[in-house]
């Protein structure tokens, strides 16, 4: 249960946020990854990130947020509008 409250109304709006097949070609490249890198991380086929990347085909909402779990563990953040893709900064 999220109680309400300064930062669950923020942490409510990011789990809700759906990444765009864009988002997720930016961020790949950003860590310089390929589709089939992307596809042995997170157990994804190949095909289904092309599809999604082009706008081919939209995956189901568990692909998606496999998808965002392992790019945004791999140090990327996703931000709204635009293609909303950036690397995180390493921390000291």
């Amino acid at each position: 249960m999220i109680k309400r409250g300064e930062g669950a109304g923020v942490r409510l709006r990011k789990a809700q946020m759906a990444i765009t097949g864009q988002q997720v070609k930016a961020a790949r490249l950003l860590l310089g990854w390929t589709q089939d890198r992307l596809a042995v991380e997170t157990r994804v086929s190949p095909t289904a990130i092309s599809n999604f990347e082009t706008g081919r085909r939209r995956p189901s909402v568990l692909i998606v947020s496999t998808l965002q779990r392992t790019l945004e563990a791999a140090g990327v953040d996703f931000v709204g509008g635009g293609p909303g893709v950036k690397l995180r900064k390493a921390e000291p």
